[in-house]
């Protein structure tokens, strides 16, 4: 019988002390930065890179490797920008760690910075996140006060200064470059690639950009070991502990700690099964952006690798269970003018590209569809895909290309009968 999963990043969730400094120490913390301090840069990088940790913020690209990117030699500034502009709809697992934890990320961020040489550190975070905003700045002045931060990071010499930058709730600044420009005063939106952040990234110096979770990953790493983390998960390149913001159609919805790789059907049981008992429709597994899953996809390892292979893809492991009574052209249609309305504009097939795939599903989704509204939608989405300047647009289609691919029936329902086949949503019911 396999051990018990015990938590590792949310672990002193529900633990107040945990908000203080001298509780955080208490609890085992900051014992990572002082064993990384006494190490080789390069050997910091090494044991994150042998981990096999992956980036928790969306694409799952091998953090120590981004590491390594970043050139030697002082001629130039480096920086470590911590994406903490949490915006995808159905993600919320970062605001717990910041809330619950904030010592915990603070001293990933400065393990990284360490292992690349970066004497400053910006956490970028979401506007919408007051209270996390409030927490993390009150931990750093902890930090500061004891000598964790500042020109001399625990008497080793290190010098480090660490600021958090409040956004304005838009969110294509959760696109790296797009975070870039905004945190150096301009307007958010992306910037072409290449350059790379690694080599011109904020003002124009080396920047690494990580994920609050990837970073909270970092100090149990050095800890415990790069074997210790990948104990843990599904196979080599699918390693350590993973949070999965699940919710929708489910009796208790929230963030979820399992090792990675666990199967939809045992994170849907630990989240207490479907509300009400009703029967499971749909599932997208990665955020607004993944494509939607179905129900005969239910025992799927939660991986990167495994999910891409499904058709869709992990990406920030924001899970969204729909039971039998969502309607599927509505549910797409308003993922469609989320991302319509947060298109930075920067770019034709995006700016125009999300403005039409809105129309045509709130089309459908009021009766005034036509049989050869799949197809322009598919058409739509092939000129859209590939073609802008950065990821949203790629992020946009997925929802929509699986709607028509997998739910086809339910588009011709809405044509046929012109009008929803689905009732309206009730938010409130009697007995709930």
């Amino acid at each position: 019988m396999a051990a018990k999963f015990e938590p590792v990043l949310t672990r002193n969730v529900g633990k107040p002390e945990a908000l203080t400094l001298k509780g955080y120490r208490q609890l085992g913390g900051y014992e990572g930065l002082a064993k990384a301090l006494t190490m080789e840069p390069d050997a910091v990088i090494d044991e994150v890179k042998k981990s096999g940790l992956r980036g928790r913020g969306g694409a799952g690209f091998p953090a120590g490797m981004k590491w390594s990117f970043i050139p030697k030699g002082k001629d130039k500034p480096k920086y470590l920008v911590c994406n903490a502009d949490e915006s995808e709809p159905g993600t919320f697992k970062d605001r717990l760690l910041m809330e619950n934890d904030p010592h915990q990320l603070i001293e990933g961020c400065a393990i990284c910075c360490f292992a690349v040489s970066a004497a400053t550190c910006y956490i970028y975070i979401r506007g919408e996140y007051t209270k996390s905003a409030v927490i993390l700045e009150r931990a750093l002045k902890e930090a500061y006060d004891a000598g964790i931060l500042g020109d001399n990071v625990l008497g080793s010499g290190f010098k480090l200064n660490m600021y958090v930058h409040r956004g304005a709730g838009a969110y294509i600044c959760g696109e790296e470059t797009g975070m870039l420009e905004s945190l150096e005063g301009k307007r958010g939106q992306p910037r072409v690639k290449p350059p790379f952040p690694a080599v011109v990234g904020a003002f124009g110096a080396p920047t690494v950009i990580n994920n609050v979770e990837t970073l909270c990953n970092v100090p149990h790493i050095i800890t415990r070991g790069a074997d210790w983390f990948k104990s843990i998960g599904t196979d080599e390149k699918n390693t350590g502990p993973k949070l999965y913001a699940i919710s929708g159609h489910v009796d208790r919805p929230g963030t979820y700690e399992h090792p990675i790789g666990i199967t939809f059907r045992e994170m849907l049981d630990a989240a207490g099964g479907m509300w009400h008992g009703r029967q499971l429709k749909a599932f997208i597994p990665g955020g607004a952006s993944a494509p939607i899953l179905k129900p005969d996809q239910i025992d799927l390892k939660m991986d990167f690798d495994t999910v891409a292979k499904a058709g869709s893809m992990l990406g920030s492991a924001a899970v969204i269970v729909m039971d039998e009574t969502t309607c599927m052209v509505r549910s797409v249609a308003r993922l469609s003018k989320f991302f319509n309305h947060e298109s930075c504009g920067q770019c034709t097939p995006c700016r125009e590209g999300t403005n039409w795939m809105e129309l045509v599903l709130d089309r459908l989704e009021h009766g005034e569809g036509t049989e050869r509204d799949s197809q322009l939608l598919l058409s739509i989405c092939k000129n859209i895909g590939g073609q802008s300047l950065c990821a949203l647009g790629d992020a946009a289609i997925g929802p929509v290309k699986s709607l028509v691919d997998r739910f086809p029936e339910e588009i011709e329902q809405h044509v046929r009968n012109r009008a929803c086949p689905f009732p309206r949503p009730r938010y409130f019911e009697n007995g709930a």
